[in-house]
């Protein structure tokens, strides 16, 4: 039997959220592990597709302690500049993180709580669990979709549009990502975009820069309970500059969500159809919690009920275990305001270590 490996505070994965995390672990003092799935330093940022472009800037796009450089000739840098930033941000501050390491489930014992790998066993006094979403692509529940005799494939499975030259695609989703990947196809391939209500762009002028200041006045609103509508209010899509010159030239137009899917294609409710090569379902993504599963922190398919980092007991049916030992960061709005962020993820993660050091005196 291998060894067991011990640290004060274990944190998976080694994504921004888990390096940002990092960042406060070593500022105080505590002894901790990152592990990542991943064979390479950034995380899923690795893993998109060729054209992605952050919203904001590279001074709007930091984790805490080192701004991120401008990428040369791009306002807005590219999903490699960012690999780079977090693969020299690892190394900056030289945080522990192994590679190759998948957390398969958290349970406790005695001393604290053990995490059981694919790599061996980890023991540790608190857990920051940092899994994002991207592992667990969502798809919905579509009658048909097994008839379709083309392909079909998740956001998560996208790299280029030249995979798909001279095809018809179909993109389903009104989110940054419809938009986005429907935009890039647009000069390989013949796209019909589907969103399931008519798309709501965010103001021109709007990118991440004023996101993350809508969230920081969210946070500010909270703490003296006052009303604030959130970024949600405005819209739903960042009108990037390749979506905002497609839908200015009439060729990012949004159609109905269809009804059915038929061996050639979509047929919507009054019987008409769309023959098709592709679907690419943009449809988002869930949170990977499945390591929590040991621990009774969650119902089967249930959300966590959370107070600020800290998974919280249900109010109602079957009891939930409440253990201020774990912390969930990194899943959006969930977990923090704008947390799922490059830049928003600091704020979160500065508090969930303070906590977690005071516990752990």
């Amino acid at each position: 039997m291998s060894e067991v490996r011990r640290t004060q505070v274990l944190v998976g994965v080694g994504r921004q959220d888990g390096l940002a995390a990092g960042f406060h672990l070593r500022r105080a003092g505590l002894d901790f592990a990152i592990l990542d799935a991943n064979t390479a330093p950034g995380g899923a940022w690795q893993h998109y597709w060729d054209t992605l472009r952050l919203f904001s800037p590279a001074a709007y796009s930091s984790l805490p302690g080192r701004m991120m450089p401008p990428q040369p000739g791009e306002p807005y840098p590219d999903a490699t500049h960012v690999v780079n930033y977090l693969a020299e941000y690892e190394k900056r501050y030289e945080l522990p993180v192994h590679r190759s390491v998948w957390v398969e489930g958290i349970t406790r014992d005695s001393e604290g709580l053990v995490a059981a790998t694919d790599n061996g066993i980890w023991a540790a006094q608190a857990v920051i669990l940092a899994t994002g979403s991207w592992a667990r692509p969502f798809v919905p529940t579509i009658p048909g979709r097994s008839r379709f005799a083309g392909r079909q494939l998740h956001t998560y499975g996208y790299r280029s549009a030249v995979d798909f030259t001279g095809q018809r695609v179909v993109v389903v989703g009104g989110g940054n990502s419809g938009a986005q990947i429907a935009a890039d196809l647009l000069p390989r391939a013949t796209v019909r975009w589907v969103t399931r209500r008519p798309p709501r762009y965010l103001p021109d002028e709007i990118d991440g820069r004023a996101l993350f200041d809508l969230a920081t006045r969210r946070v500010q609103a909270a703490t003296t309970g006052a009303a604030h509508g959130g970024v949600g209010a405005l819209g739903d899509i960042v009108a990037v500059p390749p979506v905002r010159a497609a839908r200015d030239a009439g060729l990012l137009t949004a159609h109905p969500m269809f009804a059915t899917l038929g061996p050639t294609g979509p047929v919507w409710a009054d019987g008409s159809s769309w023959d098709c090569d592709t679907i690419i379902w943009c449809t988002g993504f869930r949170p990977d919690l499945g390591p929590l599963t040991p621990l009774g922190l969650r119902r089967p398919g249930g959300r966590l009920a959370v107070e600020g980092t800290i998974p919280q007991p249900s109010a109602g049916g079957t009891p939930i275990l409440e253990d201020p030992r774990v912390h969930l960061l990194g899943y959006g709005d969930w977990t923090g305001p704008a947390s799922a962020t490059l830049i928003g993820v600091g704020r979160t993660a500065r508090t969930a270590v303070q906590q977690m050091k005071t516990l752990l005196k």
